[in-house]
């Protein structure tokens, strides 16, 4: 597939870019302030119907060749989670991990990385597109949410789909998490990730599995996954907004 980008995708891409840099230096302050989380908030729809308007929710991210991979893809936020029950999994190549999958669910069920990647596969070169203001184009390797997702068979009242991480964020031991809503989850290219570059996932990277959301930028594709958990709404999850930078005024949907 050809490597230049339409015009409407880049346009995105630099708004939701410039954006996102603005938010990392005002969120801790004026983001709590009830005014400012309101304007957010307006200012979120309108960018979201505005994308939607522009990119269907159906399109596909560009996707590129092997000779467009970057030398090195980067770790974006945490490169090695740091507690005692990751580096036990790490240590033993992670074959006492599992991902657990619960929820509104039918079907709970706790997948190994074997059953994961004796699932249907699906591979991928996409562009990382970061809130910190680099990008890189890696080859992903994983298993489409969608399988994962027919296996358990979501019951109707199901809305997102959450994803809870290994990685702590601060002091008190609060870790990562993030969430997408049903039609992202379905969508062909959102897939969980357990190769980069026809290698297995590298830790500063994820391993042993991290989301990959190629039509939204790079703190939503949540890395060192332990945990995914179907639910009809934010209301009693953290800070109520769907996801660890969210509760802090980040943009829940982050589409480029």
């Amino acid at each position: 597939m050809s490597n230049a980008e339409p015009p409407r995708r880049r346009f995105l891409r630099h708004l939701a870019v410039a954006s996102g840099g603005v938010l990392l230096g005002a969120c801790d302050a004026a983001s709590r302030s009830p005014r400012v989380t309101k304007v957010l908030e307006i200012g979120e729809l309108l960018s979201r119907n505005v994308q939607h308007a522009v990119t269907p929710r159906t399109s596909m991210a560009q996707e590129f060749t092997e000779a467009d991979l970057s030398p090195q893809f980067r770790s974006n936020g945490t490169d090695y989670p740091d507690t005692a029950e990751y580096r036990a999994l790490a240590t033993n190549g992670f074959v006492n991990w599992r991902l657990r999958v619960d929820g509104l669910v039918e079907r709970p069920v706790q997948l190994t990385l074997d059953q994961l990647r004796a699932m249907r596969s699906r591979t991928q070169i996409t562009r990382h597109d970061c809130v910190e203001g680099w990008s890189a184009i890696g080859k992903w390797t994983g298993t489409p949410l969608s399988e994962v997702l027919a296996l358990v068979r979501p019951r109707a009242d199901a809305r997102y789909v959450m994803f809870y991480c290994a990685d702590p964020m601060d002091v008190s031991g609060a870790k990562y998490y993030e969430s997408i809503d049903m039609e992202d989850a379905m969508h062909p290219q959102t897939i969980l990730a357990y190769a980069l570059n026809d290698a297995a996932l590298p830790i500063p990277n994820g391993a042993p599995l991290r989301l990959r959301l190629e039509r939204q930028l790079g703190y939503k594709m949540a890395k060192y996954l332990m945990h995914i958990e179907l639910v009809a709404s934010f209301a009693r999850i953290n800070g109520g907004k769907g996801g660890y930078w969210e509760d802090d005024g980040y943009e829940w949907y982050a589409g480029i």
